[in-house]
Order: C-alpha cells, then structure tokens, then sequence
C-alpha cells in the first residue's frame, strides 16, 4: 500500500520524513498544503493540524519522529543501530534535535539585542554538546548514515541562508560539526528534500517574522 506524505515545503520536520523516505526508497505520494489556508480535509485528517502526516490506508500517522521510526520499522534498510542500547542512543540525539530546531526559532523571532543574543548562545551550546559526541564521521555514527543524520539535516540547512547575515559563526570553532554539516548537505536524500526556491521562501518567511535577523535579511537582500 503507498503512503501519502501530506507536507509543507518550508517545514523541517517535513524534510526529515522525506529524507528518511529517500534514504529507504519508498514508494509514495506526497501533497503539499498550505499551513496559512488549511484545507478542510486536512484537519479533519491530522490532530495536531500541523505538517507532516503520513496516510497510510485509512490511518493518519502524525509527529515526523513517530514517521520516521513507523518507517524503520516497515521499510529497510535500517537506519537505526542494532543493538539497543545504541538504538537508545541514537533516539535520543534524534529527540535532541527536535529541541535544536525549537532553538533556531527563538534564535530567528527575536526582536531585540538581548533575545538575540541569549538564544544565539543557547544554540551555540547546542552545537557544543553536538560536537562533544561526534566521531571521524562523515555521519553521526561513522559511514552509516541513521535517522539521526535525518533528524539534523534540516537544522544545518537553515544556515545556508542565515550565515551570511546573522553575523555569527556557530560553526566555526567545531571541526567535526562543520564536517557533518558538509556530508549531509552532499547527500541527495537531503539536497532533494526541498524545492528549488526554498532559500528565497526560507529567507520572506524569515523576514515577515519581523526579528532582527529577518532584519538584517532583508537588508542584505
């Protein structure tokens, strides 16, 4: 039976379901939806009303971790360890993830120098506590790429756009972080997860958030 990814094309944690789709190459069918006009169908479909939703038959599979970890469980290749412990391991940076991106938002809807500044550190220490547990890569767990790797693509792919005008770094005094970073942005799975014009739809979305990066966007622009 092929699923349906119901997605919106901005959103990250879309991406990380699709990446996970690509990696297992599955057969599916995907409908992207507008979040700001959101058809009657869809919210009679998701719970949440937030993107991605997998239909698969008559049920809804809703939160991308839950996706992804229905898709591992259905779909090989694997893409978690075997052994538990590590599976444990790997599920939990995959958790880790989730609240990097939760800090990416802060980061970009802060309005004033000291929001700025605070949550610019908070994902500073974010990428910290990656780089401590990184190995020689180029993924998280060596050559194997995993549902980890899927999980953070999308959050290294937001600085594609933001690097230029956010006046910092994050990156630049962890080797190993710049490295993962530079092996996912490589992979097709996650170069193709979105569209062409997601840069420019990324950087207007970025800009009506009204912060001092949309900000400086926009005058970068």
């Amino acid at each position: 039976m092929k699923p349906t990814l119901i997605s919106h094309t901005l959103c990250p944690y879309v991406q990380r379901a699709v990446i996970t789709l690509a990696e297992k190459q599955a057969d599916y069918d995907r409908i992207d939806i507008d979040l700001s006009a959101k058809p009657a169908w869809f919210l009679a479909l998701s719970p949440t009303g937030k993107t991605p939703v997998l239909q698969v038959g008559n049920e809804a599979i809703f939160e991308s971790a839950v996706i992804c970890e229905y898709l591992e469980d259905t779909i090989g290749p694997a893409l978690h360890p075997a052994d538990p412990l590590q599976r444990a391991r790997h599920r939990a940076w995959s958790e880790f993830a989730s609240g990097t991106l939760n800090a990416i938002w802060n980061f970009y809807v802060a309005t004033d120098g000291t929001s700025y500044e605070r949550s610019a550190a908070a994902l500073a220490e974010r990428f910290a506590q990656i780089e401590a547990v990184l190995g020689a890569g180029p993924y998280f767990s060596g050559s194997h790429f995993s549902l980890v790797d899927a999980a953070f693509a999308p959050a290294f792919r937001y600085f594609d756009v933001f690097d230029g005008a956010s006046g910092i770094d994050f990156l630049a005094a962890l080797p190993k972080t710049r490295a993962w970073r530079a092996a996912l942005a490589a992979r097709p799975s996650v170069r193709e997860a979105v569209s062409s014009d997601y840069s420019v739809l990324l950087t207007n979305f970025v800009i009506r958030q009204g912060g001092i990066l949309g900000k400086r966007l926009q005058a970068a622009a």
